[in-house]
């Protein structure tokens, strides 16, 4: 069960963002460029983004 203010809080626009907390406790990284996402490894760029560079 989630548990508000400690796993996420509700922001201005009334979307739920979850904490670093709530991250870590799922335990890995869903590379959805989440806001606190305590891996910080954003999202993953796609094979064509890679040839490219």
């Amino acid at each position: 069960m989630l548990i508000e203010g400690t796993d996420y809080y509700i922001n201005e626009d009334g979307n739920w963002v979850f904490t670093r907390e709530y991250h870590l406790k799922r335990g890995y990284c869903c590379k959805n460029n989440c806001l606190h996402c305590p891996w910080r490894n954003g999202k993953v760029k796609s094979c064509k983004q890679i040839e490219n560079k």
